[in-house]
């Protein structure tokens, strides 16, 4: 019987190291490209996903015909491609996101990102996780990493549970 806490224990901290994802660009491997329309675009897709700290990026194209920059919001805005945070022409790149807040990516093509070839993605705060937060805002309207804080104590309640989840393992834990 004591090793039913113990694979309780450790199922429940699986869970915990599992939630990271690798998210595909666009949800599709040729997703890199110049859009066709607005709603095509890329910043549309990244409105209505999530993205948490520890989540990683992957960018499928041709690396010989284009290349992915990480950049500041004044290069992304302005399409400045001179000097970038970061730069990848493999073709297949993954980028890790190790902060909460916005980051900035285009292409390294020439003209494409003058066309619409850039997203914007924004990294939830691990106090805000999933729970009533609202779409990322458009280029347009973005002003800043600061996201709304949560309204009616859905934060109080998502951070009770993850506690009541620890204080369950560490005890689960200690009877093993």
């Amino acid at each position: 019987m004591a090793a039913f806490p113990s694979s309780l224990a450790l199922f429940f901290l699986f869970l915990t190291f599992t939630e990271a994802k690798e998210i595909l660009v666009g949800g599709k491997t040729d997703a890199w490209k110049i859009p066709s329309s607005e709603s095509d675009s890329l910043n549309k897709w990244a409105e209505k996903a999530r993205f948490r700290l520890g989540d990683s990026l992957v960018w499928k194209y041709d690396g010989g015909k284009d290349s992915v920059l990480q950049v500041t919001k004044t290069a992304y805005l302005s399409c400045n491609t001179s000097n970038p945070l970061a730069e990848y022409k493999d073709g297949d790149t993954k980028v890790r996101l190790q902060k909460s807040g916005p980051y900035f990516f285009i292409s390294g093509a020439k003209g494409h990102c003058e066309q619409g070839q850039k997203v914007i993605v924004v990294v939830l705060s691990q106090k805000h996780g999933n729970i009533g937060i609202s779409p990322a805002p458009s280029p347009a309207d973005f002003e800043g990493p600061a996201i709304a804080p949560m309204s009616g104590g859905a934060g109080l309640k998502a951070g009770l549970l993850l506690r009541f989840d620890w204080i369950l393992i560490s005890i689960l834990f200690i009877c093993s």
